[in-house]
């Protein structure tokens, strides 16, 4: 899911700037946001990773000026893409894939690769890969920070409006995409209790995400602490963090969103490589760690909430973090690609 929403982000941000743009996705058919991409789109049996035939046939019917690569992708695919002309940007959010990018032979295939975090979580260039750049002054790196919609007051009172909350009066919890992580099956669902329990203990919560069946919202007048949204554009959910007093959150894409918006946060990790992530977010004293338990939500956000000068020193430390908008960071690195192109 971060995936897909970063580069939705991406390509929204490129048909505002470039309106004639003709943006294709790729994506897999199994995945539950695939049916209503707002793009043109193709869908394969899965991930594009595993269907090379159908990716190089597809770019050589649209002969893309440039092909991004998220996260994924196989050598066959970058080379097609090359002959067919393209530019191509590789987008790595996790070691493992860090490590393809700078391998010589795609080095020498990709113009951009964009690190999907900022360097205090992805880590600085080490002394081979700055050997590599070096050597064959190719290709240009980028830390895109966090893909995040700029702040809209206006569509802001709307979205408080439906959640039936005030600026600076609730707790914001977001479990993620909802897909599950080995180990973490069940993370939705025990977000949803810890923000259950939490409206039951008097804090107002507003709960983004997958529902469980029956916790729609139908029972709101015997509870009304509960604010149960369901999944919201990230525009929406932006704005909600930016409002939250505290956001309980996965320690994914998510939880720098939750950073970037200066909230004060509690991150729980869900998959292998939030584990880090979440640990240099503490480090940097801009969240605190909770587990996947239901308990041990709620009783970090209840400590923090009865805590009012570490919440405001958790939320002022995110804020002072400064973390870059990535489409700011995007935009011109695409024109950079494209405009040539169109010149001649």
């Amino acid at each position: 899911m971060g995936e897909y929403a970063r580069s939705l982000a991406i390509a929204r941000a490129a048909t505002g700037r470039w309106p004639r743009a003709d943006i294709h996705f790729l994506l897999s058919r199994q995945a539950p946001y695939a049916a209503d991409a707002p793009f043109a789109k193709t869908l394969l049996p899965s991930s594009p990773t595993f269907h090379s035939a159908a990716v190089v046939k597809m770019l050589e019917t649209l002969r893309p000026n440039v092909v991004v690569f998220d996260n994924a992708g196989r050598t066959a695919q970058l080379r097609a893409a090359s002959r067919c002309g393209a530019r191509i940007v590789y987008i790595s959010s996790r070691a493992r894939q860090r490590r393809k990018a700078f391998r010589w032979r795609w080095m020498r295939l990709i113009d951009e690769h964009w690190i999907a975090y900022p360097e205090f979580i992805a880590g600085r260039l080490g002394f081979f890969e700055k050997l590599k750049l070096r050597t064959l002054a190719r290709p240009t790196v980028r830390y895109l920070d966090v893909i995040l919609s700029r702040a809209d007051p206006a569509r802001r009172g709307e979205v408080l409006a439906r959640a039936g909350c005030t600026v600076g009066d609730f707790v914001l919890v977001i479990p993620g995409g909802g897909t599950g992580h080995p180990g973490a099956e069940e993370a939705a669902s025990k977000f949803q209790q810890a923000a259950r329990s939490l409206a039951a203990h008097g804090a107002a919560t507003v709960y983004v995400g997958p529902l469980d069946p029956g916790a729609d919202g139908s029972n709101a007048v015997s509870d009304p602490h509960w604010h149960p949204l369901g999944p919201l554009p990230q525009g929406d959910l932006a704005e909600l963090m930016r409002a939250a007093r505290l956001i309980i959150v996965n320690g994914g894409a998510t939880l720098l969103q939750a950073i970037a918006c200066g909230g004060a946060c509690i991150a729980i990790p869900i998959a292998q490589d939030q584990f880090e992530r979440t640990r240099r977010c503490v480090d940097a004293g801009v969240a605190v760690a909770a587990t996947l338990d239901v308990d041990s939500m709620v009783q970090s956000a209840e400590r923090l909430l009865g805590d009012e000068p570490r919440r405001a020193a958790l939320a002022a430390c995110a804020a002072d973090l400064g973390l870059a908008d990535g489409l700011e960071v995007v935009l011109p690195a695409l024109a950079h690609l494209i405009e040539p192109a169109q010149r001649a």
